[in-house]
């Protein structure tokens, strides 16, 4: 079967320190498939409105996840703080990619417990269609090397 191999980028813009609740668990005893998209969710806002943006307002237009993938690597458990940093990539002119990379602190050492993609279309909420990407929110969001 053919795994999702997502390539991290070298630089991230943003981080953000998420603790896990008890409902983020499932009967597995660690943090579900459905609690981590919300976990990613969570972070994108925040990067968001790091830039002034909401998910409803990015430069006049809004914002509609086309596509999420996730790789799993370790467990998260309830009582972890998950760092999870983010970063904006792939521009279109519809649209970018943000990238995640979550970690925690276990025995000392940074752990990477998931990576995960977003594919993010701007859309115009009110005319129920793609828009274009702001030059604005291109230049703000893009990581400068």
């Amino acid at each position: 079967m053919a795994r999702i191999k997502l390539t991290l980028p070298s630089l991230f813009s943003f981080s953000v320190h998420i603790p896990i609740r008890i409902t983020d668990v499932n009967y597995g005893g660690h943090v579900g498939n459905d609690a981590m998209l919300s976990i990613i969710h969570e972070a994108r806002l925040q990067f968001l409105q790091a830039f002034g943006y909401s998910e409803m307002n990015v430069e006049g237009v809004g914002l509609i996840m086309a596509d999420v993938a996730i790789e799993f690597k370790s467990e998260i458990f309830y009582g972890d703080v998950i760092e999870v940093s983010v970063v904006a990539n792939d521009f279109n002119r519809v649209g970018f990619d943000l990238i995640y990379k979550l970690e925690k602190k276990q025995e000392n050492k940074t752990v990477t417990v998931a990576i995960a993609k977003t594919g993010m279309v701007c859309f115009d909420y009110g005319l129920k269609k793609v828009a274009a990407l702001p030059n604005n929110a291109f230049e703000k969001m893009r990581v400068q090397h």
